[in-house]
């Protein structure tokens, strides 16, 4: 019995320090009070993929960093999402947004991230375009998508911030969660109900 108790007080200084720096963390990607840097980096992400390349961009620049959401949430299962956003695309609808960034006028480049919905830019990303004026900002997009390309999000870019200085964006293919799916269902389908 001592030998867990000495387990236990030798790892929970560790475990209570990674909880702070998981909880700092979480606060720095909801909202940032106010700019701290001149280099804003915006994203939203499903699976992850971009809050990774966004993280990235946030470490090596020293950028502030927001994480873009819908005041609703997305489902968590992947097709109730895909239907949901084509919903959305379809209609036109945007969503609102559970924050927004308070001093866009402080940044002078936006790095922007999504993954592609759709053969296009998610419905919470016209929102988020509708709700900063990016006039005279350097917009740096940063896309993933499932193999599909760019789709239209470039004129989503241009028609909702037109007085932003856009860039050529960085595009990586990452499909993992579909692929994961796909493989799944196949792997079901294939004796997985025996």
């Amino acid at each position: 019995m001592t030998d867990l108790s000495r387990r236990t007080m030798l790892t929970a200084p560790a475990i209570l320090s990674l909880s702070a720096g998981a909880a700092a963390c979480a606060e720095t990607v909801d909202s940032p009070r106010r700019a701290t840097s001149n280099v804003l980096v915006a994203y939203f992400s499903r699976s992850g993929n971009t809050r990774v390349i966004a993280g990235t961009i946030q470490r090596l620049l020293g950028a502030d960093l927001f994480e873009i959401r819908p005041a609703q949430p997305y489902p968590e299962d992947y097709e109730a999402t895909v239907a949901q956003a084509r919903q959305e695309r379809d209609s036109g609808h945007e969503p609102p947004l559970a924050a927004t960034v308070p001093d866009i006028a402080a940044y002078d480049t936006v790095f922007l991230g999504f993954p592609i919905w759709g053969q296009t830019a998610p419905p919470v990303i016209r929102s988020f375009l509708r709700a900063h004026d990016l006039t005279n900002r350097t917009v740096r997009p940063f896309i993933t998508h499932g193999g599909y390309g760019l789709g239209s999000s470039r004129v989503v870019l241009s028609d909702h911030s037109p007085r932003a200085r856009i860039e050529p964006p960085f595009v990586m293919e990452a499909d993992q969660e579909r692929r994961t799916l796909d493989q799944v269902k196949a792997w079901l389908g294939q004796g997985g109900n025996r």
